[in-house]
């Protein structure tokens, strides 16, 4: 295969990616001092200031219940993305940090501590923002991260709102980013939702899922909407199934408190998997203007086929990982993790097969996995297309029609794979596997990512594209919902349990032979 000279490439993809620096603001972080801003917020900040992408009115400020100064503040940071560098473990890689553009984003940091219940806290936060739009040239722009435990989501919001800090006036902004879990089902999923639309207007809220701001995701949409070749194809006359995988290694570490109130279904199903899943199957839209873009997104999660319980039985697998070994190390069983209950009937694995009630993908049956544990960290899309007649091939050494693949690798290894058949060379007709595969680091010069770059700098410049809507969000818990609520009615019905460093239980392997399929080994 011809490959384009990697150095016109690199310099294609340098004027590609020239960028206009981010307006000026005052980003506040409420949880500075946790686990999610330690890995993932601050490390994406670093990486824009490497890209040239933040502005010199910039200023970051942490808040949190630590009794700390903002040098303990800018020590623990340090601290861990020195410890990245040197461990190599983390969505951040690299192999040294550059001081100077640390510097740059350090030398910005305010911190104050605060109860996040207390008035006063947002009282003082109001009075030293108000001190940074005079002096540090922030425009009077203010970014709010809610990077807290769920239960504080609706309790900063109302008192940000309290405090007459979310109002916008004379062209200067403000934006709310929440993580997830928005909700835990339907009902408070449509709670939280009412609670904060009563402070803030849609526009202000960013709902955060960092799978998004992943490249090989965003390039879904690219592959689709930018190539005539494979439009006409994606749909349920050429396509027999699409299989969705998120599989990770690891197991539930120490978040085993929060997992047992959650499970792999809640944590991954309605934000990760169906944003993968409106991706891949949502219509075309008009433009890439962010409200178009998710308006087909959220067409695509309210045409889910409701579950009733008879059907929640038979297309959904929940299982739970045992004792095993993973990448060479020893695995304990779910039931023996820290916080665990050991009768704990918590899913660690789902495979779901789902249909899509409208014109385009009606008969297509989609089938989502995902679990901890298991045998390889693997997340991909694998649209396999219907098979060609076999009537040709009547007489020769072909036995049976080999399948046609599309697998788009969104992590690790990101790329698109195309599998089809092609004629062995010898005097008879045989056919083999064959593969032709782009590959993102090949062919583009890819920036260091941790997934929230490209979503931190949207929020700044008020792009929402990538972000979920309230009807989004409540049109997935209301897909996933009949499920929760039949394993809630049904503990202990059907939990099936599954090696670790496995491919998962034998009943998701069931789920698709019933429908004479298989799932692609995670090999």
């Amino acid at each position: 295969m011809n490959r384009p000279d990697p150095s016109t490439t690199t310099k294609a993809v340098a004027k590609a990616e020239t960028v206009a620096v981010a307006p000026p603001c005052a980003m506040v972080i409420f949880g500075a001092g946790g686990d999610l801003t330690k890995r993932l917020v601050a490390p994406a900040l670093y990486n824009l200031v490497t890209a040239k992408r933040l502005p010199d009115g910039f200023r970051l400020v942490g808040v949190d219940h630590g009794n700390k100064t903002v040098e303990d503040w800018r020590k623990s940071l340090t601290d861990m993305m020195n410890e990245f560098v040197a461990s190599h473990d983390g969505e951040f890689q690299a192999d040294h940090i550059d001081q100077t553009a640390w510097r740059w984003l350090t030398d910005r940091m305010t911190y104050l501590q605060g109860d996040f219940t207390e008035p006063q806290t947002y009282n003082r936060l109001k009075e030293h923002l108000a001190g940074l739009d005079k002096t540090a040239g922030t425009a009077g722009n203010h970014l709010f991260y809610l990077a807290v435990a769920d239960r504080f989501f609706s309790v900063v919001v109302a008192a940000l709102g309290a405090a007459d800090m979310v109002t916008e006036k004379d062209g200067q902004w403000r934006r709310v980013v929440i993580e997830k879990p928005f909700g835990h089902d339907l009902s408070s999923a449509k709670a939280l939702n009412a609670a904060i639309l009563k402070t803030l207007q849609e526009h202000q809220i960013y709902r955060m899922d960092h799978f998004l701001g992943k490249e090989t995701v965003q390039n879904i949409m690219a592959l689709r909407f930018a190539n005539g070749l494979f439009e006409p194809l994606w749909n349920r006359q050429h396509i027999d199934h699409v299989q969705i995988t998120a599989a990770e290694t690891v197991g539930v570490e120490r978040r085993g408190k929060f997992y047992e109130q959650t499970g792999a279904l809640r944590d991954m199903v309605p934000n990760h998997m169906f944003q993968l899943l409106a991706l891949t199957a949502m219509e075309p839209p008009i433009s890439f203007d962010a409200e178009a873009v998710r308006e087909k997104k959220a067409e695509v999660i309210q045409a889910i086929r409701p579950v009733s319980p008879r059907r929640a039985m038979k297309d959904a697998v929940r299982g739970q990982y045992d004792a095993g070994t993973v990448l060479g190390k020893q695995a304990q069983a779910y039931r023996r993790e820290p916080d665990v209950a050991p009768d704990s009937n918590t899913e660690s694995y789902i495979a779901w097969k789902l249909q899509i009630d409208n014109w385009r993908w009606a008969g297509v049956p989609f089938y989502l996995r995902t679990g901890k544990y298991l045998r390889r960290r693997w997340t991909e899309v694998a649209i396999r297309f219907h098979q060609a007649p076999y009537t040709l091939f009547r007489g020769t050494h072909v036995e049976q029609m080999n399948p046609n693949w599309m697998i788009l690798r969104i992590q690790p290894d990101e790329g698109i794979s195309l599998q089809f058949a092609a004629k062995r060379p010898g005097p008879t007709v045989t056919l083999g596997n064959v593969s032709m595969d782009f590959a993102y680091e090949t062919y583009f010069a890819m920036a260091p990512n941790t997934g929230y770059e490209t979503l931190i700098y949207d929020c700044m410049t008020g792009d929402a594209t990538l972000f979920q809507r309230a009807d989004n969000i409540e049109a997935g818990w209301r897909a996933v919902q009949p499920i929760l609520d039949f394993w809630a009615s049904n503990p202990a019905k059907d939990l099936a349990t599954y090696a670790a460093g496995s491919d998962g239980p034998t009943a998701a392997d069931e789920l698709l032979a019933r429908d004479g399929r298989a799932w692609r080994p995670l090999e």
